[in-house]
């Protein structure tokens, strides 16, 4: 994994992750997501590809758009909440790159 990427490709990169180790905990996945979490991370992607803010995201934390329905975001938000403390063993780097995005990134973005 290259850490040079786009803010968006390390969006995509990290949810892909967070989705896998969830899965992996929760659902016994080994080598593929479940049904259940491939769709979720499909939905996600579409997501983050019609992102009006592109480069320029927040994390989805700080971000004042909320583009998930409320369904969807709260399965992501039980992904996030399992799998965020777990990402610092096996990924360390782009754990602190999400974190460091969090704090760099502005609260709100001019969309053009």
């Amino acid at each position: 994994m290259c850490i040079r990427n786009s803010r968006l490709e390390r969006e995509r990169i990290t949810i892909r992750v967070m989705i896998e180790i969830y899965c992996r905990g929760n659902h016994d996945s080994k080598e593929n997501l479940c049904a259940d979490c491939q769709q979720l991370y499909d939905y996600a992607m579409q997501r983050i590809d019609r992102c009006p803010y592109q480069d320029d995201k927040p994390t989805c934390a700080k971000c004042p758009i909320h583009c998930y329905r409320p369904d969807m975001r709260e399965k992501v938000r039980r992904v996030m909440r399992y799998a965020g403390p777990r990402m610092i063993f096996s990924h360390p780097i782009l754990t602190i790159l999400h974190y460091v995005d969090e704090i760099t990134r502005r609260n709100t973005v001019n969309i053009v």
